[in-house]
C-alpha cells in the first residue's frame, strides 16, 4: 500500500485533468460491453464466455506479480469508461486496485455496484486462515488464497459467474453468453481429461514453491508442497530459512522446485545446486509467456514444465 501512496496524489491531480476531457458514454449506447479486468487470467475467462459481444482488457500484465502492481493514469482512463470490472479480490489486489476504482470517476464499478464483479465469490478458496492474524506472518491473505483460478474446476465456476453476470448487463445477449460457456465447459472438460492423465503418475510428488501461490493447482493434480523459499509470505528469503529448506529437502526427497517469474532466481538456483533439484519457473498467469495466450494454454505450458523436471529427476 506504501507503494502507492508515494504517487497518489500525482493520480489524483491527473484524473482530474484527462479525465475531465473524456467523453463519457452510457453504458446503453456501448455496441459491445467494456470490460476491465484486473489480472490476465479474469480477462482470458471473460473472453472465453464474451465473444465478440465484449471488449476485454486487464490492467496487471501476465508476467507481473499481481500483488505489486505499479498504478499507472492510464489506468484511471479504461476504468472510467468501464462497464464491468472484474477483480480476483481476497485482497490480491489491495495495494493498488481500490485507490484507482475511488478516483477513476465511473460509478458503474464501485464496490457494490452492478458493475463490479469479485470473482472469488464463485470459487473455492483455500488456506483460509484462523485465529489472529498480525503483521509478523508476513503478508497473509485474511480471506484465503487469492491464486484459486490455478484450479481448472474454479476456472469453470468463474466463467460460469461471469457469464451470468454479462448476461444480466445485456439480456439481449444472455443466450449468446450461455452458449459460450457451454461450448468452454466442454473445451475445458476434455482438456482437464487429458491433463490429469498425464499428471497421474506424479500424484503425491513432493515440491517446494518459492511462494504460496499453488495450493489449488497442487492440490487439484495431487503434488504436495511442503515448502516455501519464502519464510512468511511476501518476506524474502533468509539465509537460515534457507538452509532449513535444504534440510527439508534432502530429509523428504525433494527434487523439485517452482518459482514464479517474477521472484528472483538466486536463492533457489542455490537451492537446487545444494540438493540437486530442478528449480523451474512456471507461470500463475495468461501472458506470463507470450506464447501463453489463453487459460488453457496456461495449464499445457505449467503441466509440461512439471512433468519434465519430474522425468529429469527419477
Amino acid at each position: 500500500m506504501k507503494r502507492l501512496q508515494g504517487h497518489s496524489c500525482t493520480l489524483v491531480a491527473l484524473a482530474t485533468l484527462v479525465l475531465g476531457t473524456v467523453a463519457f458514454p452510457p453504458a446503453s449506447q456501448a455496441k459491445k460491453l467494456n470490460v476491465v479486468t484486473s489480472t490476465t487470467d479474469m480477462a482470458a475467462l471473460a473472453q472465453e464466455v464474451g465473444g465478440d459481444k465484449i471488449t476485454v482488457e486487464a490492467l496487471a500484465k501476465g508476467y507481473q506479480d499481481p500483488h505489486f502492481v505499479e498504478a499507472k493514469p492510464s489506468f484511471l482512463l479504461k476504468l472510467r469508461n468501464a462497464d464491468l470490472l472484474i477483480s480476483v479480490g481476497l485482497q490480491l489486489e489491495i495495494g493498488w486496485l481500490p485507490p484507482l476504482v475511488t478516483q477513476c470517476g465511473n460509478p458503474r464499478i464501485q464496490v457494490g455496484a452492478s458493475g463490479y464483479l469479485d470473482a472469488s465469490q464463485f470459487a473455492e478458496i483455500l488456506d483460509i486462515p484462523t485465529g489472529q492474524i498480525t503483521r509478523a506472518m508476513g503478508d497473509v491473505h485474511p480471506l484465503g488464497n487469492p491464486h484459486y483460478w490455478l484450479d481448472p474446476n474454479n476456472g469453470r465456476r468463474i466463467a460460469r459467474g461471469i457469464a451470468q453476470k454479462l448476461g444480466e448487463m445485456d439480456p439481449a445477449d444472455s443466450q449468446y453468453f450461455q452458449q459460450r460457456f457451454q461450448d468452454f465447459d466442454r473445451r475445458l472438460t476434455a482438456a482437464e481429461k487429458t491433463w490429469d492423465a498425464e499428471m497421474t503418475a506424479y500424484k503425491g510428488r513432493k515440491v517446494v514453491t518459492y511462494h504460496t501461490s499453488w495450493s489449488n493447482f497442487a492440490k487439484h493434480f495431487g503434488l504436495q508442497v511442503v515448502g516455501y523459499i519464502e519464510p512468511r509470505p511476501g518476506i524474502p528469503p533468509t539465509p537460515a530459512h534457507t538452509i532449513e529448506i535444504i534440510q527439508l529437502m534432502k530429509r523428504d526427497d525433494v527434487k523439485v522446485v517452482v518459482v514464479e517469474p517474477y521472484f528472483d532466481l538466486k536463492t533457489p538456483n542455490s537451492i537446487g545446486s545444494a540438493t540437486g533439484a530442478k528449480v523451474i519457473v512456471l507461470l500463475p498467469s495468461v501472458g506470463g509467456e507470450k506464447q501463453v495466450t489463453d487459460y488453457f494454454k496456461l495449464f499445457d505450458y505449467d503441466i509440461n514444465l512439471l512433468i519434465q523436471a519430474f522425468k529429469a529427476t527419477q
